[in-house]
């Protein structure tokens, strides 16, 4: 069975909360292709995340603003696993 990606976003969130971090839901309303997740870790550490289940990927339009939020110098991570979102907190914390 397919994880979903309430899943995949849930682990996500209680993750960063238990680093010390916030996840904050993103709301797109008139910016087609925002990321899902705002990630802010200690040490002024900033990561926008999407959330996808497995195997999947992002949208074009979602792919076209997270390269605008690159070439800004921002961090954005594709997130479809567990490991996904540890890895990220590792690095995120360093």
């Amino acid at each position: 069975m397919t994880k979903r990606e309430a899943t995949v976003e849930r682990y996500l969130v209680r993750k960063v909360s238990e680093a010390g971090g916030m996840a904050i839901k993103l709301n797109p309303f008139n910016l087609a292709g925002l990321p899902d997740r705002l990630i802010l870790l200690p040490g002024a550490r900033v990561i926008f995340a999407e959330l996808k289940r497995p195997g999947e990927k992002p949208r074009k339009i979602q792919e076209a603003f997270h390269n605008r939020l690159r070439k800004l110098g921002f961090q954005v991570e594709i997130v479809t696993c567990n490991e996904q979102t540890r890895f990220m907190l590792r690095e995120g914390l360093k």
